[in-house]
């Protein structure tokens, strides 16, 4: 998961803010993977049908999967279209090092993983084919400038992929989960730890939806809801 983090409106039972904030993503990496292995819906036939609507993409083209965690979405494009080129960008080492280790693995040369900030992609502009996010937006907490950033990296008649999650309490449930170990372990002994993450991830509303993916000049909108998830894919104008 990625990028700036909203405030924390109170810690579970047993954590204090004691010294620097950590990473529930940082300490427990393998339970976030273990929920997006798992647990989440795989919409990777639908992201290749949304973002190459006329056909397979060009060889060389460059796919950014942004918030990638373990990188589940770059690793299957990455498998299922080899002239892609896929980088996943994480701001947690640790969810990095499962996504590298596994990309390996799976003998994946046109998938790679970077640390980065979605508010500050270091990237050039107009330098991306396609980008996909994934419940990336339900704990930022400046999600237009992440979306600014996302229309800033899209080269023309380039395409982004946005999910995210209508129910608050299936969303919430990798980031309480960690928040629970985190609180067991502490009444087991370990010392009081203040983490970076919010208390309970923030769910947008249709409306709210519809209003981020508005903030920004997309050439063509498509929205739609289904099943767990909002939708959209945003093609770039210009050139």
């Amino acid at each position: 998961m990625d990028a700036r983090l909203p405030g924390i409106g109170g810690l579970p039972p047993g954590t204090h803010p004691v010294g620097e904030k950590e990473s529930l993503f940082e300490r427990f990496p393998w339970l976030y993977a273990f929920c997006r292995d798992h647990l989440f819906q795989d919409d990777t036939p639908r992201i290749t049908r949304a973002l190459w609507p006329s056909g397979a993409p060009g060889e060389g083209s460059v796919l950014l999967e942004l918030g990638c965690g373990p990188g589940f979405y770059a690793r299957r494009l990455a498998g299922d279209l080899p002239q892609l080129r896929v980088t996943g960008i994480d701001l947690s080492g640790k969810q990095l090092e499962r996504a590298r280790a596994l990309a390996t693995a799976d003998g994946l040369g046109n998938c790679s993983f970077e640390r980065g900030d979605v508010y500050d992609l270091d990237r050039p502009d107009a330098s991306a084919g396609a980008l996909v996010a994934s419940r990336l937006f339900t704990i930022l907490a400046d999600r237009e400038t992440a979306l600014e950033e996302m229309h800033r990296v899209l080269e023309p008649g380039g395409r982004c992929f946005v999910a995210e999650p209508c129910s608050a309490l299936r969303a919430s449930v990798p980031l309480h989960a960690m928040w629970m170990l985190a609180g067991a372990l502490t009444f087991l002994g370990d010392k009081p730890r203040a983490y970076q993450e919010p208390a309970r991830v923030s769910v947008m509303t249709g409306g709210e939806f519809d209003a981020l993916i508005a903030s920004q000049p997309w050439k063509d909108v498509r929205r739609w809801q289904s099943g767990r998830y909002r939708y959209a894919v945003c093609e770039k104008g210009g050139g």
